[in-house]
């Protein structure tokens, strides 16, 4: 994500938002957010957010194993895309996530997705 970002992260208490600023190289040739990228911050989205909700699995590598998108609206050039997600289950193997994402706070795409819990991970072997 180094080459698509700056993404942005927010964790206050229960509150986990994460977003980005849609910029000329994200876009479609309509000058919107493309779906390639909203797919790949969307599969951010659900691991990042439960990784600060739930201590078992919060330094567990979570490797999709399916995402779900369903584009609402989109989301033109200039917007502040930002998205939240819960964690509906966690279960011995496996993570299930949902989440909502607004572009200007206004709904542009919801996804779920299940996640497959992985080894341990540390900051350091996260690293490229």
């Amino acid at each position: 994500m180094d080459s698509n970002g700056p993404l942005y992260l927010l964790h206050q208490g229960d509150v986990v938002k994460f977003g980005f600023r849609v910029e000329r190289r994200h876009v479609n040739p309509m000058n919107n957010l493309h779906g390639g990228m909203m797919a790949s911050f969307c599969d951010m989205l659900l691991p990042l957010s439960v990784h600060r909700k739930d201590s078992t699995v919060g330094m567990r590598f979570l490797p999709t194993i399916s995402l779900q998108i369903d584009y609402l609206a989109p989301a033109p050039l200039g917007c502040w895309v930002e998205g939240e997600a819960e964690l509906l289950r966690a279960t011995r193997s496996l993570v299930f996530a949902q989440g909502l994402v607004r572009a200007d706070g206004v709904p542009c795409a919801r996804v779920s997705g299940v996640f497959k819990i992985g080894p341990e991970f540390t900051l350091e072997t996260a690293k490229p």
